[in-house]
């Protein structure tokens, strides 16, 4: 009874959302032109200088290491403060950073890098190729024989040609390993768990943890300086307390809001959308009980009404997938598998008893308490499964708890969250459901996926690559790994006189471009 009463609750203030909230249409993200709950807002010229405070629902891994990142919140963030020898532009496009320059051989298998010139550290140390091998060779695990970046086994040899020059050779040819190099130049020899040194635009100033994390502006940046002075991302782990630090003032600009929040906030703000560039699903234990069996995992698929989600939630933005690949990758995103499975109670119900659940079952869905759209998500889902004959018990855990136990431990039945990927590539976001992946938190398990997977990986011919990887989403939609949802809509919310968020084809915050104006200053 409560939880419908909660449902309740989120219709009406989804349908009191004014109507000029626009965008998140085709997974594209959102234009230049920022957005307020109830008008356009008016452009105004940025200033430098002042403190910007931004609202995050979950802290920082537990060790700030850039080349051992889990969370997606925690790339986020250290966005700003590591860089690699590339990096990715709004568009998506690869661009030179700490490298000036870098070429592929013939074969795909060697890439040659030039270092640029006036790269420092945040220490002021001047960045040398020293600095390079020791990085790449570090999260590729070349002494130690662990690989610290998912992919860079891949890695044969880094090496120094002169102190401009620095050649990557991989094990085999990989014309997608190029997007890779985002991986963090860090100083030769640093530990990054001790003291925190990027090229960034923004230096690490300190960290408090479940409670703060303070960036300063780093003046001796290679590239465009920030406009800010310092960033502090003040972690709130409860979505009223998020929303009602952004109306006092407490915090600036908040991003992943859900549009029921975004009502709440009134005229005073700016508020941008696009899309968050994840996939959204019901995370399923592919080896545990009922959800080892296909054809229950294809039931919930049926019953579960993703449009009615967007509807619900979102005032229908958002966009549909049907496989693990979001719409910004675009040469990769089959949009026909969003409509594999149209909802279809009566075969849902019929799949359950040809698997022996006449009658539905009960299951748990683990949920991170931080995240409100996932909550909300959650909430939906289980009185959309009721309908078959599905009881739903709503486990919300802190992050740290889902991270331990859901992720790493695997120990779970289902969870709604949101995938994304940590590089460019198609196989960041289909690898991990290899059968041994350490990423593969579903334990999903299929020897032609497995087969095709490698077959995609090896290939040089990028047609044929695009082809295979679109025939691996098909296998995860037609075996129901999960039960994929959306690319959800991306609500970015910014106080009076804040103004440049941008988006990007990846799930990261450019703290870099955001300004205060000059009404602000004054």
């Amino acid at each position: 009874m409560r939880q419908t009463k909660k449902i309740t609750a989120i219709f009406l203030a989804v349908l009191m959302l004014t109507a000029v909230l626009g965008g998140c249409s085709g997974g594209k993200p959102a234009t230049s032109a920022s957005i307020s709950p109830t008008a356009a807002a008016t452009s105004a010229e940025p200033v430098k200088g002042g403190e910007l405070t931004v609202g995050i629902a979950q802290d920082l891994d537990d060790t700030i290491d850039p080349h051992k990142m889990v969370s997606a919140g925690t790339r986020e963030v250290l966005f700003n403060v590591f860089e690699g020898l590339l990096k990715p532009d709004t568009k998506g496009e690869m661009q030179p950073a700490v490298a000036s320059d870098c070429k592929i051989n013939d074969t795909g298998d060697t890439f040659t890098f030039t270092l640029r010139d006036g790269v420092k550290f945040h220490n002021g140390s001047a960045v040398t190729v020293k600095d390079i091998v020791y990085s790449l060779k570090r999260a590729a695990g070349l002494d130690t024989g662990t690989p610290l970046v998912n992919g860079f086994d891949e890695i044969e040899s880094v090496t120094s040609t002169d102190d401009k020059t620095v050649v990557v050779k991989l094990k085999k040819p990989d014309i997608e390993f190029k997007a890779m190099f985002t991986a963090a130049i860090i100083p030769d020899g640093n530990d990054p768990t001790k003291e925190t040194i990027g090229t960034g635009p923004f230096k690490f100033a300190s960290r408090t943890p479940q409670q703060n994390v303070v960036l300063e502006r780093f003046d001796g940046y290679w590239g465009t300086p920030a406009y800010v002075d310092k960033v502090t991302y003040k972690i709130i782990d409860n979505a009223e307390t998020l929303v009602m630090s952004l109306k006092s003032g407490a915090v600036n600009l908040v991003a992943h809001l859900t549009s029921a929040q975004v009502k709440e906030l009134g005229s005073d703000f700016t508020v941008v959308d696009g899309t968050m560039n994840l996939v959204q699903a019901i995370y399923l234990n592919n080896k545990v009980a009922p959800f080892d069996n296909v054809k229950v995992r294809q039931a919930l698929c049926y019953a579960v009404d993703r449009q009615g989600i967007m509807d619900m939630l979102a005032n229908g933005k958002g966009v549909a997938v049907g496989s693990s690949m979001y719409p910004n990758f675009k040469k990769y995103y089959r949009s026909d598998l969003a409509d594999y499975y149209k909802v279809d109670i009566e075969k849902a119900k019929q799949l359950l008893t040809d698997a022996g659940y006449p009658n539905g079952f009960t299951m748990d869905l683990t949920v991170p308490s931080n995240y409100q759209p996932h909550v909300d998500t959650a909430a939906v889902i289980a009185e959309q499964l009721k309908k078959i004959g599905v009881t739903v018990n709503i486990k919300n855990v802190d992050w740290g708890t889902w991270l331990s136990e859901t992720y790493s431990g695997r120990n779970y039945q289902s969870t709604v969250i949101g995938v994304d990927a940590a590089s460019l590539t198609a196989r960041a976001m289909l690898g991990r459901f290899v059968s041994d992946s350490s990423s593969n938190f579903t334990n999903f398990s299929d020897p032609e996926y497995d087969k095709l997977f490698a077959e995609a990986a090896a290939s040089t011919d990028e047609v044929k690559q695009v082809e295979l990887y679109k025939q691996l989403e098909e296998i995860l939609t037609k075996d129901a790994a999960n039960v994929y949802i959306q690319d959800m809509c991306d609500f970015v919310a910014m106080g009076k006189g804040v103004q440049g968020y941008e988006f990007y084809p990846l799930y990261v915050m450019d703290m870099s471009k955001v300004y205060f104006t000059n009404k602000t200053a004054a």
